[in-house]
């Protein structure tokens, strides 16, 4: 489970992290040497060994990615001889580390070959598909059987399973609904009856046709990052929600948001509440080593009283 969402026009973009544990993960600044990129990274990941396997990120062009679980339809190929060969624990950090728009990471992807080389024993390679965006665009990027699969975005989402045609299939099934109020709403209805039939589950289509009637009817305000977080609560998944056969709770562990513009990554824990950001500072861009800020998980309350 996780949904992303891309807010083109405040140029903000963000993910749940939606699973039944974590490991470990926290903000990573990488900078430009530690890796040999071209542009430094901010985003969440965990640090094994001293590299840093990202769950998501964005770059100092203002180009970030995501990579969501895709458990049934992920396919990666061997390592291929003689082609430029990206393992899935490396490709968040070698594209954004290239790549300073969405143009060019299709670009770069048309020239790699994506293989199924894991980053260790105790880190086999993830089943992931990814969402990838910049200030004016966003795209799907999808390996199955069929082969790697870029797909523009025209909703700005992300979830999970079925493959993205599908999705965006299933939600056009939705075009009935209305963030407009009818002329006349029926008394034991209420408020919000123009959008009755909205899908409320946690399953990955409905979560994917709420997260884009969301965006659709968006209206920011003075608090665009505010009302980002606002907007990511609707797919956030509560504890006892889902719980998996085990017995185990599926929970959003984290909920952030990536400021395009300016290069600050905002974060919200489960059990944090409270919103914290990370800037790209000039200073944290430059030398080798990574700069590690642990994610808040105790509770933060202000007391009025």
């Amino acid at each position: 489970m996780c949904t992303a969402i891309h807010q083109q026009t405040q140029g903000l973009f963000g993910r749940t992290l939606d699973l039944e544990h974590t490991y470990n993960e926290q903000v990573v600044v990488t900078p430009r040497g530690h890796l040999g990129n071209r542009y430094a990274l901010l985003g969440t990941a965990t640090v094994a060994e001293g590299y840093p396997l990202y769950y998501d990120a964005l770059n100092e062009a203002g180009l970030a990615m995501a990579g969501l679980n895709f458990p049934h339809s992920a396919h990666y190929p061997p390592a291929k001889e003689g082609a430029e060969n990206v393992a899935v624990y490396a490709l968040i950090p070698s594209l954004l580390g290239q790549c300073g728009s969405v143009e060019e990471a299709v670009t770069w992807l048309g020239q790699r070959h994506l293989c199924n080389r894991a980053f260790s024993p105790d880190y086999p390679a993830a089943t992931l598909h990814w969402m990838i965006a910049d200030k004016l665009r966003s795209v799907v990027v999808e390996s199955t059987a069929a082969g790697v699969q870029v797909y523009d975005n025209p909703v700005g989402v992300m979830t999970n399973e079925p493959p993205f045609p599908q999705q965006l299939k299933h939600w056009a099934e939705f075009a009935y609904l209305s963030h407009r109020e009818p002329a006349v709403t029926p008394l034991e209805m209420g408020r919000g009856s123009g959008c009755l039939g909205l899908p409320g589950d946690y399953t990955s289509p409905s979560r994917f046709v709420r997260a884009a009637f969301g965006v659709a009817g968006s209206a920011p305000g003075e608090d665009p990052v505010g009302q980002f977080f606002h907007l990511m609560s609707t797919v956030e998944v509560p504890r006892g929600a889902v719980v998996l056969p085990g017995g185990t709770p599926v929970v959003s562990h984290y909920t952030c948001c990536m400021d395009l513009q300016n290069g600050v990554y905002y974060y919200r824990t489960y059990g944090g509440g409270r919103i914290r950001a990370v800037a790209l500072r000039p200073e944290d861009t430059i030398g080798q080593r990574l700069t590690c800020h642990p994610h808040h998980k105790t509770p933060d309350v202000a007391w009025e009283n």
